[in-house]
């Protein structure tokens, strides 16, 4: 795949970026475990095609101890036995939250409350952000095709 536009090498692109990836370091440091993070950037970056995403969050996660299997299953978490009860909701909330189009009403009211069930107030204000963001990164990244499988964990840190 060849790049349609680098979003790095222009001015208003790279600030933007680069305002957009300030508010990760916040997230890191919040109470939502990193390994939720992880999978809610994947599974995320999975559903909008994002190749570079998928790629960079895959990395950074395996980098940080995930498993091969459980990354291998991401993609079909409602079939599979390796997530726990809190990332299964995790998950459903990163698909409706990801696919609101597709709803017409966002994240239901089942999901909602398996969310509320796991987590605090503080832990569901990063996961939202979590959503939000990566959505806002896979779409900059589609739009300009940049392309997946030069990323090394850790160089955008």
């Amino acid at each position: 795949m060849e790049t349609r536009f680098n979003l790095f090498a222009d001015k208003v692109g790279a600030d933007i970026v680069k305002r957009l990836a300030a508010t990760g370091p916040t997230l890191r440091k919040s109470t939502l475990p990193i390994r939720i993070q992880h999978l809610v950037e994947i599974r995320a970056s999975q559903i909008n095609g994002c190749g570079f995403c998928t790629d960079m969050h895959t990395k950074d996660a395996m980098a940080e101890g995930e498993t091969t299997l459980r990354l291998n299953l991401i993609a079909a978490w409602r079939d599979a036995t390796v997530f726990t009860e809190a990332e299964r909701a995790a998950l459903a909330f990163t698909e409706e939250g990801t696919r609101i189009a597709d709803a017409h009403t966002g994240v239901g009211a089942d999901t909602w409350s398996e969310v509320r069930k796991h987590f605090d107030d503080d832990q569901i204000g990063a996961l939202i952000s979590v959503v939000a963001l990566i959505n806002a990164f896979n779409r900059l990244n589609v739009i300009a095709r940049t392309p997946a499988g030069s990323y090394e964990p850790g160089m955008f840190h």
